[in-house]
């Protein structure tokens, strides 16, 4: 059969990424209690293609996961971009997977417990060497110190800090995500009794922050831990009293800057 894709292109320019995006799969991701989580990701995978070639072939794709689908977290990458080189020919291979995640927390006073859902985004990219980031969403209380300060009492609002960091040596998920939520006016929770939203409110109330002291306390932190090498941090509130959001960014490459 006419191997199309195969063919020379009437147009010669390379392409950086070619593959399938929005692909729903079930994964299996490491879990720090439990050991393994069962979850399902949004999938996307390409490879780069040289001008010679008319297209990518599309199947080899879903071959090439169907054949790691028992391990595919961000440990394994390495096997799984090398893979995706061999069989597509190409030099350059990236992977990305966005799934929840689902911890189990217990309320501050009642102790119910609930299961509370996180999205997490694993990214892969093999170029000249392999590139590796961990991204958590986190959703976060906070307190408008403004609000505060005018009245002795202010708005609480929710927002959700993404966190993206690039490591040295195995990161749990959970660690991430603990580190997001201790720099916020209080945590989020699924489920809360009274004596539990009690306590949050209180909580927020001594603590009130701005979309910046979030970025600047969780860039702190980061900075601290000799394992992270790379990190963007982003914070945005859905303000509870303005027809907008709130947002500020950071980021730093540690290594560059011989930390």
């Amino acid at each position: 059969m006419r191997d199309i894709q195969s063919e020379k292109s009437k147009i010669s320019i390379s392409l950086d990424k070619v593959g399938i995006k929005d692909l729903s799969y079930p994964i299996i991701v490491l879990d720090k209690k439990n050991d393994i989580q069962y979850t399902v990701a949004n999938i996307n995978l390409y490879v780069n293609l040289p001008e010679k070639f008319r297209a990518t072939h599309m199947s080899r794709f879903v071959e090439v996961l169907n054949e790691y689908r028992g391990n595919i977290h961000i440990d394994k990458f390495a096997n799984l971009l090398q893979k995706l080189k061999t069989v597509l020919k190409a030099k350059e291979a990236h992977v990305e997977a966005e799934f929840p995640y689902f911890i189990e927390k217990e309320a501050p006073v009642s102790r119910a417990k609930s299961l509370m859902e996180y999205k997490c985004v694993f990214k892969g990219s093999s170029k000249k060497e392999d590139d590796y980031i961990m991204a958590v969403k986190v959703p976060v209380n906070t307190l408008c110190p403004c609000g505060k300060e005018m009245c002795g009492h202010s708005h609480n609002q929710r927002g959700i800090v993404t966190a993206q960091v690039r490591f040295k040596k195995h990161l749990w998920i959970e660690d991430l995500i603990k580190l997001v939520e201790s720099s916020s006016s209080s945590e989020v929770f699924s489920l809360l009794k009274r004596e539990d939203e009690k306590f949050v409110i209180e909580k927020a109330h001594r603590n009130p922050k701005f979309v910046e002291d979030i970025v600047r306390e969780v860039a702190q932190k980061l900075e601290k831990d000799k394992n992270i090498i790379w990190y963007c941090v982003e914070s945005e509130n859905y303000e509870s009293i303005h027809n907008h959001n709130a947002y500020a960014q950071v980021s730093k490459h540690k290594v560059a800057a011989g930390l």
